[in-house]
């Protein structure tokens, strides 16, 4: 395998150098890290408004033709209990950037959440410090948030008002707090290039993430993105297997925008280098209504159908669904014992 820290290099397997290769040497670093082990994560998507106006996404506040809604509290933490019943060990609570919901009820449901030793993840956008600290105090282990695009002008299309170096205020916080540290990026946003995705691959993997997360862009038709071309699959899987090559011990999901964007990419997702797999345990009566992208929950399942689902695809796979709460490797590093 060439030597992948120039973009380069990089760019030449982005365009197809040699897949073969590449995606051996990214299932091959994947085993010897993780073995034949896949991490399940439980998803709760406890709500689609949202405050911000994404030019991507089916949440943002302009959009008018969503239903909205918000779970409560006691039907959150009904999920979770449903969820470790099944076995899952991480809990992961995302949501649009609602400002219904403070500080302190999240800091409530963790500490709820918490009392069944499991893990739990939020990605819940940019939050201030205190906030941050307040949940980590709470129990919460991980947090994560997408960067999405590192090229200045591509972002702000995407996110208008924003800039990407804003999110670095939060990444330093988290790990400052000891959080487990995740951040990723989209494939194929509206104007980016080769060049770009390159630059995205440098950029994140210098970030030295516990974990990242990779998925095709997909035009949404309640957006002003909606006449884009959706983001390539075989630019997304290389874009996956070079990333896990740089970054052997980060947990990377096999997403489902990979399955909403061409069926069976999940499983492909995990050939070339990704650890995780996370089922939707969002309640049922509720989470068609997630509709980030057309198709992330296609099927208005149980909660025991979802979970159970994702575990025969990773067993039909080849693959054995971990029983345990999957912290990144990388930790062990950080604090030797």
């Amino acid at each position: 395998m060439d030597n992948l820290k120039s973009a380069e290099s990089i760019k030449s397997f982005l365009q197809g150098k040699d897949d073969k290769a590449l995606f051996a040497e990214a299932n091959r670093v994947r085993e010897q890290v993780f073995g034949n082990e896949v991490y399940l994560r439980g998803v709760i998507e406890f709500t689609n408004f949202c405050k911000q106006n994404c030019n991507y996404c089916g949440l943002r506040a302009q959009n008018r033709e969503i239903s909205r809604y918000r779970i409560t509290k006691e039907e959150l933490l009904d999920s979770v209990k449903e969820a470790i019943s099944h076995g899952l060990k991480t809990i992961v609570l995302q949501g649009g950037e609602d400002p219904f919901y403070t500080a302190e009820w999240f800091a409530d449901v963790v500490s709820e959440i918490k009392r069944d030793n499991i893990a739990v993840t939020l990605s819940l956008g940019e939050q201030p410090y205190d906030a941050l600290k307040l949940w980590r105090d709470a129990g919460a282990d991980r947090y994560l948030i997408r960067i999405e695009e590192f090229n200045d002008s591509i972002y702000m299309n995407a996110r208008p008002g924003h800039m990407w170096q804003e999110r670095f205020k939060v990444l330093d916080d988290l790990r400052q707090l000891g959080y487990e540290v995740g951040s990723g990026f989209m494939v194929g946003l509206p104007g980016s290039s080769l060049d770009d995705l390159a630059n995205s691959i440098l950029k994140i993997s210098k970030l030295d993430l516990h974990m990242i997360g990779i998925g095709p862009f997909i035009a949404h038709p309640q957006t002003p993105f909606y006449n884009e071309i959706n983001g390539d699959i075989d630019l997304s899987l290389r874009t996956l297997a070079l990333v896990r090559i740089l970054n052997p011990y980060a947990n990377m999901p096999s997403t489902s925008a990979l399955e909403s964007a061409s069926v069976g990419a999940r499983i492909k997702g995990m050939q070339v280098g990704c650890n995780v797999m996370m089922p939707s345990i969002t309640p049922t009566r509720v989470k068609k209504l997630y509709n980030i992208y057309p198709g992330k929950n296609p099927k208005e399942d149980s909660i025991k159908f979802a979970i159970e689902n994702i575990k025969q695809m990773v067993k039909d796979a080849g693959y054995d669904s971990s029983d345990s709460i999957g912290c990144s490797p990388k930790l062990k590093l950080e604090n030797p014992v």
